[in-house]
């Protein structure tokens, strides 16, 4: 087994047998608009662009990150900080509520203040939407991220709890929230979805809520950094058109298998036989020089290799789903490091990922197949991570797989028409001949807050700054 419970294959099966939206943690808080659209560009700040696609396409990406940002959309209590790397912090909390921690049973109170992001109209309107956050929640604070938007005929969604989240684990168990739905889109762990995209039904708006949380009286505060979302209407195709090879060059990135860890920290979602989501992220976060301390290791059997492989399965756990390869999840670990940026989006062919590789940043995909649809591979999956760190000069792509039984096995060379099919595509068939779901090109990115110029090029190029 290569992951966990993969999101798409429950998406598929589930759509027609959902349930009720639950409650968000805190009531909605009334706020004063500074902007009620998206505001006006601003300029970049140390690198950090606006953060929305630059022409129409299958994808729209849009991320707050400047302080001009986080001074648009409705603030209740928050402020927008600047500096090196501007932010949005708790200022005056607005109220205070209690939260029962499914996961615990703990009832705890909380100061809370509010951040809603304009109303954003993606150049696609959407059948899917995932967003992302980057943030530090010292011990004592949390945060939640909510979607609330409007349908193509007009109409309101609800508003939709996208995750509960801190980086460590002791205040609260970071978490998705299962049934939600309002019988048009529903909420699938890390994705919102319209329920039948046949129908013609998408999301043409959305606003993203942030709420901020501390112990009472404690001063404390989260300090978020990004915040978006990846929205799309990736048609549904078995097959893709083949891109023409563009790029040789591998990068230098750390190998890590999961499979070394099996057995290991099974209250982590079975151990390493599913952990090929953080142990993909914990090889890119080491890519770009970033590791956990030795104290923040502590906790690990000094007996296992490759402690921060366990680390990165632990603080990834979204502990509703009982896996760690909620996308988001994953994205947030990686920006817990000292100034990174990490996101998940999709793209739209290998000549986008090409150009990743080109500016020096590896990429972490999602693919699904049967193991006669992957040469070399040895084995079939319903969802699996891996990263790609190159093109052989054939074009074909170099990835570190994660299931390999060894860190000296993590390097493979797949077939690039083959690879690119996998990971493109939105429906597949099973072992079995069903009909199943495809990723359609996600991948999760991550680079440092201030790139180089060819860099933040590559990535704006992408929508990503």
């Amino acid at each position: 087994m290569t992951s966990s419970t993969p999101r798409r294959t429950v998406l598929a099966a589930a759509l027609a047998a959902a349930g009720t939206a639950a409650a968000t943690a805190a009531p909605a808080v009334a706020a004063v608009p500074e902007c009620a659209t998206d505001c006006p560009p601003a300029a970049p700040v140390d690198g950090a662009g606006r953060g929305h696609a630059p022409v129409p396409g299958l994808v729209d990406n849009r991320f707050w990150s400047s302080y001009t940002d986080w001074r648009c959309g409705s603030a209740a209590g928050t402020k927008a900080v600047a500096g090196h790397r501007p932010g949005l912090v708790l200022a005056a909390p607005v109220g205070r509520t209690d939260y029962t921690d499914p996961h615990t049973g703990r009832t705890s109170a909380w100061e809370y203040a509010s951040w809603t992001s304009p109303v954003h109209t993606p150049t696609v309107p959407a059948t899917e939407v995932i967003a992302s956050w980057n943030a530090h929640t010292p011990p004592g604070t949390w945060l939640q991220v909510e979607l609330s938007g409007t349908y193509s005929d007009a109409t309101a969604t609800p508003w939709y709890v996208l995750g509960r989240w801190a980086a460590g684990d002791d205040d609260i168990r970071r978490t998705s929230v299962d049934d939600q739905t309002d019988g048009r889109s529903t909420v699938w762990t890390d994705t919102f979805a319209i329920d039948d995209a046949t129908s013609g039904l998408r999301l043409a708006s959305y606003r993203l809520r942030l709420t901020l949380y501390r112990t009472p009286g404690s001063g404390l505060t989260p300090t978020v950094w990004r915040l978006g979302a990846m929205a799309s209407d990736v048609p549904d195709r078995f097959t893709v058109p083949a891109s023409t090879p563009g790029l040789a060059r591998e990068l230098t990135v750390p190998r890590y298998s999961q499979n070394t860890h099996v057995g290991q920290y099974p209250e982590y979602d079975n151990g390493g036989e599913a952990w090929c989501s953080p142990t993909s992220s914990q090889m890119i976060v080491e890519y770009w020089g970033r590791r956990p301390s030795p104290e923040e290791l502590a906790w690990v059997n000094p007996a296992f290799d490759d402690p921060q492989v366990c680390h990165a399965a632990r603080f990834t756990f979204d502990h509703q789903y009982e896996g760690c390869g909620n996308w988001p999840f994953n994205a947030a670990y990686a920006a817990t490091y000292p100034d990174m940026n990490a996101v998940v989006t999709r793209l739209n062919s290998l000549t986008e990922l090409e150009s990743l590789i080109r500016a020096g940043i590896p990429a972490i995909t999602s693919q699904s197949f049967r193991k006669e649809e992957l040469t070399g591979a040895g084995y079939g999956t319903s969802g699996h991570l891996m990263t790609v760190i190159g093109f052989t000069a054939d074009g074909d792509v170099i990835a570190n797989d994660p299931a390999s039984p060894s860190n000296g096995a993590v390097r493979r060379v797949y077939q690039r028409r083959e690879w690119e099919n996998i990971w493109l595509r939105t429906k597949r068939y099973d072992a079995n001949g069903k009909v199943r779901s495809g990723t359609g090109g996600v991948c999760y990115i991550f680079w440092p807050a201030t790139p180089v110029s060819g860099r933040h090029r590559a990535l704006r190029s992408l929508g990503l700054v």
